[in-house]
């Protein structure tokens, strides 16, 4: 078993190929690039640098943070405003409204009124007019009526009175006349 060990050290050996130092290829790019990055950290003032972009980087970060505390406090204030301009309108609104139903209530009053006021002229109208027909009624009825006793008296008279029953009456008419002027005179 020893042997089979050996072989396979001898072709393990035979793999990874020739060694410096003890080193083979892999382990010397290892040392190179300790080395580069030590030569760059010390040399290069690689520090510094990154330092120095640390530093700009954060003083971006820190102009962001102020720009955004700015642009909030800016939205904080318009947002009062618009909040205060919002009550001042919903005041208003309000105002508007109670003064828009305090007219209505008025013009409603006014209306009522003027239909009381206009029903009670056209009432009087009417009976002013029916007033007036009354009388034009009675007018033309005691005037027909007058007009039939006169011919009724007429016919009457025609009929019951003859020129000889006419002269005493006439006589008469005529002295009451005379005794009329005579007493006045």
């Amino acid at each position: 078993m020893s042997l089979i060990l050996l072989a396979a050290a001898a072709e393990h050996a035979a793999e990874e190929g020739p060694t410096l130092l003890g080193l083979g290829a892999e382990g010397w790019v290892y040392v190179g690039l300790t080395i580069f990055l030590l030569l760059a950290v010390f040399v290069g003032k690689a520090p510094q640098k990154i330092v120095e972009a640390l530093d700009a980087r954060i003083a971006a970060t820190r102009r962001q943070l102020d720009e955004a505390r700015a642009i909030r406090a800016e939205a904080e204030a318009l947002l009062a405003t618009a909040t205060a301009r919002n009550a001042a309108s919903a005041g208003d609104a309000a105002a508007i409204i109670a003064h828009a139903e305090s007219e209505a209530k008025q013009l409603l009053a006014k209306a009522e009124a003027d239909a009381t006021e206009l029903m009670a002229r056209r009432a009087k109208m009417a009976e002013d007019k029916i007033g007036a027909a009354e009388r034009g009624a009675v007018a033309e009825v005691r005037a027909r009526a007058a007009d039939a006793a006169a011919q009724a008296a007429a016919a009457v008279i025609a009929g019951h009175h003859g020129a000889a029953a006419d002269k005493p009456l006439v006589d008469r008419t005529i002295a009451g006349l005379g005794s009329q002027f005579g007493r006045t005179n």
